[in-house]
């Protein structure tokens, strides 16, 4: 082949590989379908309301006090244990000690001496003469409460121990009596029938019937909780109920770091990221933890709250292209875009404050 004609060939392959390179091109070029996607919306209501941001610290639930029974005076041989869990009023048996039962009183202060006529003036007089008075075997027509043994509560102390089964000499022995603040609930026993008891042997242990959580509160967080403050209280079951916050420790506590798993000596070291301070939280309604103890619960503590200010759906805000946020107004003529500056983001609702808007207004917010 001649140099022309190898030139003519390679022409035509170009004119040939040139003409279907345009025809695809020009397949290639045809424009495409553009679809563009709708959001279904809705309208909300602009409201005027309160809100609240929440920080939440795991407590536990249970009782309140701790207070441990002790044998007092010449001891003897328990003849009845009551069972963990059960309540003990004024004037109900603790326990039983030679077969005789060992009652209840209220009071602050233990016993420490046997009490006749005759005995220095004293407290311990004062608590026992109000025990026997709000049991009715006194009153103020035969009894004044003080702090002097007197035949008028030697009297007293006989009437009790005739209606006990005693002996009504008058005279009132150290160790007669179980002396708490209030009605008591028994948290563990640490003796059992049959069992010889001395002076100052442990007999049980209680706390009160008050139902409490206890709450370490993470020293970062301290801030937040004064006593006093309203929180809820979140159970297993998913029931919140109200509770106030009834006392704070102004002392730390930390962890001992042993849950690292690192080296370096580290292992044991406090660790001050795990600071705490310990808080108390009483509940305002007792029976909507009925039969709940050392039960773990979430305690939501306010953190920032505002009153009374307009409100919209967080879904309702839009972010404006020159920066800030905005919300569509729907005014009935049709929909404009107005100016939002947000304050406090509470749950699903937001803080606005804006010139345009006015409770009542609707705001769009995409459809559920």
């Amino acid at each position: 082949m001649t140099r022309r004609t190898t030139w003519v060939v390679v022409g035509l392959v170009l004119a040939v590989m040139v003409g279907t390179g345009s025809w695809y091109l020009g397949r290639g070029a045809r424009p495409a379908t553009v679809v563009q996607a709708t959001v279904p919306t809705a309208t909300a209501a602009v409201t005027r309301t309160d809100l609240a941001t929440t920080t939440q610290v795991s407590g536990v639930l249970g009782f309140a006090g701790s207070y441990t029974v002790v044998g007092q005076g010449v001891g003897g041989t328990v003849t009845s244990i009551p069972a963990p869990g059960d309540v003990i009023a004024r004037g109900q048996s603790v326990y039983e000690l030679d077969g005789r039962a060992v009652p209840l009183f209220y009071g602050t202060r233990p016993s420490w001496r046997d009490l006749a006529v005759g005995v220095t003036d004293g407290p311990d007089v004062q608590q026992l003469e109000q025990n026997l008075t709000a049991l009715g075997y006194a009153s103020s027509e035969n009894l004044t409460i003080d702090q002097h043994f007197t035949a008028a509560t030697a009297a007293a102390v006989a009437r009790w121990q005739r209606a006990s089964g005693w002996v009504a000499n008058g005279r009132f022995a150290l160790g007669t009596v179980v002396y708490a603040p209030g009605p008591i609930r028994v948290a563990a026993v640490g003796a059992v029938p049959g069992q010889a008891v001395h002076s100052g042997g442990p007999i049980l242990t209680a706390t009160s019937t008050t139902s409490q959580v206890t709450v370490p509160v993470p020293t970062i967080q301290s801030y937040l909780v004064h006593v006093g403050d309203a929180v809820t209280v979140t159970l297993p079951s998913g029931v919140v109920t109200p509770g106030r916050v009834d006392t704070i420790s102004t002392a730390a506590s930390l962890s001992d770091g042993s849950g690292g798993s690192g080296g370096g000596g580290s292992r044991g070291s406090p660790d001050p990221a795990q600071a705490t301070v310990p808080a108390t939280v009483t509940l305002a309604d007792p029976h909507a933890v009925a039969g709940l103890d050392q039960t773990p619960v979430t305690v939501n503590i306010t953190s920032q709250a505002v009153k009374g200010v307009l409100a919209v759906p967080i879904t309702a805000l839009v972010a404006l292209a020159g920066g800030g946020y905005g919300v569509y107004l729907d005014d009935g003529g049709g929909r404009r875009l107005v100016s939002v500056v947000p304050g406090l983001f509470a749950t699903t609702l937001v803080q606005v404050t804006s010139a345009d808007l006015h409770v009542g207004d609707k705001v769009e917010v995409p459809a559920a």
